[in-house]
């Protein structure tokens, strides 16, 4: 394969390409010793063969997004830290570069999901694309400094120093694949964009990227409390038959095991640890001290984010308050009964699915969205809002503008297989799915996601909240989360923080 022939410090990569757009597949960054910090990538002799996809972290083969899609995770192990490079050539002007974080709520997910493949970009916008997997789960999060020692001090968030690990290779060897190190935007959605927002903030990650783009996640997504990590990392010990301190056990479980111990958690035991050097201090107060002066934003929710994880689950559709307060309570404990107040009153005859989902999409998502932007538009920093309103045809409409529905359009990979029974088809969602990924280019190449397709659209402030949307009809809205915002600021004294 002419011209796909690299050279790195680890050794020679083969790649592949199809006449447009060159890819390597399958690259280690770093090496996984389990519950140990990333260190640096075995080096090769000879060529290596970049043509497939590295293995991905170990984690659950039925998760919500398995479910929907049809399509059960890859190859699984403990030594999965790879990553994947699109390019549209090695050579001439070195190009931006945009490095993708996944989601899947921090127990899922791989860099190299059918819809995260980076072709569309790199060919669209003459720039290069990376994806990589990170160690998730217990073998990601687990904190275990009070179980075992200051050795493990840094365990409960080794996902996010594992991306950290890619961001550094990526400025150490990204130029060998054609990318500009200086001009780096990680975009990422759900726990991949709370993984961004835990980096604008952790000092590990400092200059090793210019942008940033926040797709249904804060920093404060899924955030852990030492004390509650705490508690977690002891059950799951317990199950797998771990002895606080016996490292011997602690080494020899299978990682499966760790894999369904966390799963028998239930709800969403997994993040970033509050308190470890990556996580010194809450990333939005961070960011309002000033954490990521200086890196523009680009941050946004789906309209109907919450929608996704009602599905099978028949009490949503239930017409019994009592029963849907429990389910609230799942997720968001102790809200002040004005807020559920407000929602049950806010649209008098519509279902309680109608009226109290949209409760917990503002408490997870949008809550989070607003306050980065808020605090980094305080900062004086660019920063951009969206918000995605493009209704899914799947299970009857159920779904509505659901989180990650947004994922095919922003890499505009409508046509893999199966996508469409979810996102729908036809000339409108692929017009949708240009402006989205040419915002996200014109984003990555200047800072200002403005481009012919769409309308103008201004940057972000506390005193006019200018929220782009992207649907059926792409506007710009002032604020549409007013009604909300005064509510749960009322409720907390504290606005949207």
């Amino acid at each position: 394969m002419q011209g796909t022939l690299v050279e790195l410090r680890s050794g020679e990569l083969q790649g592949e390409s199809d006449g447009v757009v060159r890819s390597w597949k399958g690259i280690p960054y770093a090496a996984a010793q389990r519950f140990a910090m990333p260190g640096p990538p075995a080096a090769w002799q000879g060529v290596r063969n970049a043509a497939h996809y590295g293995p991905v972290a170990p984690q659950p083969e039925d998760g919500l997004i398995a479910q929907i899609t049809k399509r059960r995770p890859g190859p699984q192990s403990e030594d999965c830290l790879s990553l994947n490079v699109w390019s549209p050539a090695e050579d001439g002007p070195l190009r931006p570069v945009m490095v993708f974080i996944h989601g899947g709520a921090y127990v899922g997910g791989e860099g190299s999901a059918p819809w995260y493949d980076g072709r569309a970009f790199a060919a669209g916008g003459d720039l290069v694309v990376v994806t990589f997997n990170y160690r998730l789960g217990a073998l990601g999060f687990l904190h275990l400094a009070e179980l075992f020692g200051p050795e493990f001090a840094q365990s409960g968030s080794l996902g996010i120093l594992d991306q950290i690990a890619a961001l550094r290779w990526v400025r150490e060897n990204i130029a060998a694949f054609g990318g500009d190190p200086e001009q780096v935007t990680v975009f990422g959605e759900s726990a991949g964009a709370g993984s961004i927002g835990v980096l604008l903030c952790a000092p590990q990650a400092r200059g090793l990227f210019r942008r940033a783009i926040l797709q249904s996640g804060s920093g404060r997504l899924l955030l852990q409390s030492p004390q509650r990590a705490g508690i977690v990392a002891q059950r799951v010990l317990e199950r797998c038959g771990v002895a606080p301190g016996d490292l011997a056990a602690l080494r020899a479980v299978p990682a499966k095991a760790f894999v369904d111990a966390g799963a028998e958690e239930g709800g969403l035991p997994f993040g970033p640890v509050l308190g470890t050097s990556v996580v010194p201090q809450d990333p939005l107060v961070a960011l309002g001290a000033g954490a990521a002066r200086g890196i523009a934003i680009l941050t946004g929710v789906n309209r109907d984010e919450f929608r996704l994880f009602t599905l099978g689950d028949a009490a949503w559709f239930s017409e019994d308050e009592q029963v849907l307060r429990e389910r609230i309570k799942r997720f968001a404990r102790d809200l002040p009964e004005e807020i559920v107040r407000f929602y049950l009153e806010r649209e008098p005859g519509a279902t309680l699915n109608d009226r109290l989902v949209p409760l917990l999409t503002y408490f997870l998502f949008v809550r989070g969205m607003l306050a980065t932007a808020d605090a980094q538009s305080g900062s004086g920093a660019s920063v951009w809002a969206y918000r995605f309103d493009w209704p899914a045809p799947a299970f009857g409409g159920r779904l509505g503008a659901c989180h990650a529905l947004e994922i095919p359009f922003v890499f505009r990979n409508l046509s893999v297989p199966g996508t469409d029974v979810v996102t729908g088809s036809g000339p409108e969602a692929e017009r949708l799915a240009a402006a989205m990924q040419g915002a996200w280019i014109a984003f990555a190449k200047g800072a200002d996601p403005n481009h012919p397709g769409l309308p103008h659209w201004p940057g972000y402030d506390t005193a006019q909240r200018a929220v782009m949307t992207f649907g059926p009809k792409m506007q710009v809205l002032y604020d549409p989360w007013a009604s909300e915002r005064e509510a749960w600021s009322q409720a907390y004294g504290s606005g949207v923080l």
